[in-house]
């Protein structure tokens, strides 16, 4: 370990290059003073050391290094690659289903909001190639500031927007069962959904406006540039630019992962409550009733499985988002100052950070086969949409094979077919 003397010098001589990033010599020399991270913090390269010191005001003192290993890099571009590939083939899929449902006029409140999912889910996997070549280059951004605002908004929007969309199907859920004694009518519990799918866009949209606004491309070096969330001086006034940037991360924070838990937990807990006062007063009607209508009971098997559907989609959104939204909530508080910056932060988000972002968009193909392939009607059109298919595949495969047959076998063939 490098003593103190030796790590101010070699800290001393990084902060001109760190001020390329944004960085204050003033600010990162108190920084330094009240962490210790001259002395703690590992090395790693330029163009990482600019991102994470921008997006998380941390700073090394060693700029050559390559901690972002090449290997590690191609390995998350190919997850990002994979995940578009499958959520692509199964959102697709997905929307093909639901819409063969629709025209057989069996489209449902909750079919709606799926529908709307996958296509944010899809919207959100079209922009994983940008990411994948990003992530290969070291997190310089070759499209430039345009398609940097452009990629990056609809990536922010449609997270907000799957979020929203999974909270309105839990939402639903708990109120169509909670009203399952009335008689509803279908169209207008579909024209309803329809609104609401309305809106959480509109509300998608808004809350990505400080994300759009402040989207840009720094300049670290002749050649290179990075695409991030930047605040600077010249816009934030009076304001701290960490402070504004704390701000929005908590707003993501609040918007895209808290508020929708807290509204979802209440929606289960209260379903939960009227699933068990049904099961006590069914159990003392039992004992005066001795058969149930074959119709009620379809209809509660139906109703068990579609929730039993939401859930599952609904706990792969939270259980693949918490790892991310845990290492943000971090990283505001280090920016509040309410939590000291430390190594172990460091290396959260230089290496654990990676490994949450793919596990998050991983959820974005798991959404559409999660509930599509848990429910029977939508297993059932899968098979009958493969086997029709493969049916085709192996009509053209013959045809070719005729096709390609040599004219002697067509010959010998036409003189047997008329002996």
């Amino acid at each position: 370990m490098q003593s103190n003397s030796s790590s101010s010098s070699s800290w001393s001589g990084s902060v001109s290059t760190l001020s390329e990033c944004g960085g204050e010599e003033e600010h990162l020399s108190e920084l330094v003073s009240r962490t210790g991270a001259a002395s703690t913090l590992p090395a790693f390269n330029l163009s990482l050391n600019c991102w994470l010191h921008i997006l998380s005001k941390e700073s090394s003192v060693d700029l050559h290094g390559d901690s972002a290993n090449l290997a590690v890099r191609v390995l998350i571009a190919s997850v990002y690659l994979v995940v578009c590939v499958l959520g692509l083939v199964g959102n697709l899929l997905a929307l093909f289903l639901l819409h063969s449902r629709r025209r057989r006029h069996q489209h449902s409140s909750i079919d709606c909001f799926v529908m709307s999912l996958a296509v944010t889910d899809l919207q959100f996997v079209l922009t994983l190639p940008f990411w994948a070549v990003d992530t290969v280059m070291d997190f310089r951004w070759p499209f430039g500031r345009v398609m940097c605002k452009i990629v990056s908004s609809v990536t922010t929007m449609n997270m907000y927007a799957s979020v929203f969309f999974l909270t309105a199907m839990s939402v639903t859920r708990y109120h169509s069962l909670i009203t399952s004694l009335k008689m509803a009518n279908p169209r207008v519990a579909i024209a309803q959904a329809k609104w609401a799918s309305l809106s959480i866009w509109v509300v998608s949209v808004v809350a990505t406006l400080p994300h759009a606004f402040y989207s840009t491309t720094v300049q670290v070096s002749t050649d290179d540039e990075l695409c991030l969330v930047r605040f600077s001086d010249s816009d934030s006034g009076h304001w701290d630019p960490q402070v504004l940037l704390g701000l929005y991360q908590t707003q993501k924070l609040l918007l895209g992962f808290v508020v929708p838990l807290i509204i979802i937990s209440v929606c289960y807990l209260l379903l939960l409550r009227f699933i068990l006062s049904r099961r006590v007063v069914g159990s003392v009607v039992s004992d005066n009733v001795t058969e149930r209508s074959e119709g009620e009971r379809g209809r509660h098997q139906r109703r068990s499985k579609v929730t039993r559907s939401v859930t599952i989609v609904v706990l792969s959104f939270f259980l693949c988002w918490l790892p991310n939204q845990a290492l943000t909530l971090w990283g505001v508080l280090i920016k509040f100052d309410m939590v000291p910056f430390s190594k172990a932060f460091y290396n959260a988000q230089a290496y654990a950070f990676p490994l949450t972002v793919c596990l998050a968009h991983a959820n974005s193909c798991l959404n559409p086969v999660l509930y599509c392939l848990i429910r029977k009607e939508y297993r059932v059109g899968l098979k009958k949409l493969l086997l029709r298919v493969s049916h085709l595949l192996t009509l053209a495969l013959r045809g070719r094979r005729v096709e390609e047959a040599p004219p002697v076998m067509g010959i010998i063939h036409h003189k047997d077919t008329n002996v």
